[in-house]
Order: C-alpha cells, then sequence, then structure tokens
C-alpha cells in the first residue's frame, strides 16, 4: 500500500534552516507529482510547494519563495523540503501528499517549530 513517511523537522531560531524529507513506498513513485503542505495550529492546511514527477517543474506558495527549496530523488523514492531564512510564521505541521489512481495520501507530519 501507498506509504508517505516524513522526517526532519525540530525546533529552530528564527533565521534558521531545516531540510524535511518525505520517503515513499508502494507506487511508482517516479511517475508521480509530489507536494508538501503544512497546517499551523488553529489554521487550514496550506499548499507550500509541488514538484513534477522528473524534478523539472516546481511551484511554490507566494509565502515561502525564495526561502524554500522543493527536491526529489527518485532512485531513493524520496522528496525533500529544504527550508531557509526560516520564520516563526513557518510553525506548523508539515506533510507530504501524493494522488496515485486519484485518491489522496498524505503522511503522518512532521512538526516544525520556529522559535527562539
Amino acid at each position: 500500500q501507498v506509504q508517505l513517511v516524513e522526517s526532519g523537522g525540530g525546533l529552530v531560531q528564527p533565521g534558521g534552516s531545516l531540510r524535511l524529507s518525505c520517503a515513499a513506498s508502494g507506487f511508482a513513485f517516479s511517475n508521480y507529482d509530489m507536494k508538501w503542505y503544512r497546517q499551523a495550529p488553529g489554521k487550514e492546511r496550506e499548499f507550500v510547494a509541488v514538484i513534477s514527477s522528473v524534478g523539472n517543474i516546481k511551484h511554490y506558495a507566494d509565502s515561502v519563495k525564495d526561502r524554500f527549496t522543493i527536491s526529489r530523488d527518485n532512485a531513493k523514492s524520496t522528496v525533500h523540503l529544504q527550508m531557509n531564512s526560516l520564520k516563526p510564521e513557518d510553525t506548523a505541521v508539515y506533510s507530504c501528499n501524493a494522488i496515485v489512481g486519484r485518491a489522496p495520501y498524505w503522511g503522518q507530519g512532521t512538526q516544525v517549530t520556529v522559535s527562539s
């Protein structure tokens, strides 16, 4: 079955960096676009970034553009989110997403807390 497992979250000071990873299994990873979303306490889940199946097309939410970079390693079935210049408002649970067979799949999420 499809599984997505995120890792790499933690506590970081404003201006710091974190690199999130999402390990995928159970589907032909290299054939699918992958997305990152986040959900802050008391807020709706929001889109963060998407990368095409071969990694040549990337789009970002305006709030993270020029600070976050999405990438993927199809040989390892892994998608990454490099987050730089982190701000307190980036605090959220970050989850990766894939739509396989028209069904959305989500990982359990990884907590990112930006605080001094």
